[in-house]
């Protein structure tokens, strides 16, 4: 029996034995097959050194669990920078026309017209949920009104708001 005769035996009697080795570490059967494959591929070209049997599937182990665990930290890392963000101000700012400028003073003067017809509590609670970020709750507090009136208050005011700029496009 020639040495890759030998080296392909090996890999073909423990195979099963280190798929489930390797889908222990990444937890996914599909990725293991993948590994065992990749180690097999590693392996043959350097087992020609002629070491004993059980040298050389330790060996085989060593491999698939190194391959595994370069595996999960290339998947730590593209995870990591996927889910990274640049930050706002690092993105390229688009650079608007005066038309667009103009556009939107229009708007800013529209919706300030539209919530100074408001009484101040409805203005208040507008300002507050929409611009500043506070809850309804947090709203209804600063006020001393019910949560639903502060909803009540807010949806009413988008609404018109809504009306108003949507009839002057």
């Amino acid at each position: 029996m020639t040495e890759g005769d030998a080296t392909s035996l090996l890999y073909a009697t423990h195979r099963p034995a280190l798929v489930r080795y390797a889908t222990r570490i990444l937890g996914s059967r599909e990725a293991a097959e993948d590994i065992v494959q990749d180690a097999f591929l590693r392996f043959s070209p350097a087992n020609a050194y002629g070491a004993s049997a059980s040298q050389t599937l330790a060996y085989l182990y060593r491999i698939v669990r190194n391959l595994c665990l370069d595996l999960i930290k290339r998947r730590k890392i593209e995870m990591r920078e996927r889910d990274t963000e640049p930050p706002f101000w690092s993105m390229p700012r688009a650079i608007e026309t005066p038309e667009e400028t103009v556009l939107l003073s229009d708007e800013v003067r529209m919706i300030t017209e539209v919530l100074d017809g408001f009484p101040l509590d409805v203005r208040v609670a507008v300002e507050m949920h929409r611009f500043g970020g506070y809850t309804l709750e947090e709203v209804a507090a600063h006020l001393g009104i019910s949560v639903a009136t502060a909803h009540r208050h807010v949806r009413a005011a988008l609404v018109e708001i809504t009306l108003k700029l949507g009839s002057a496009s």
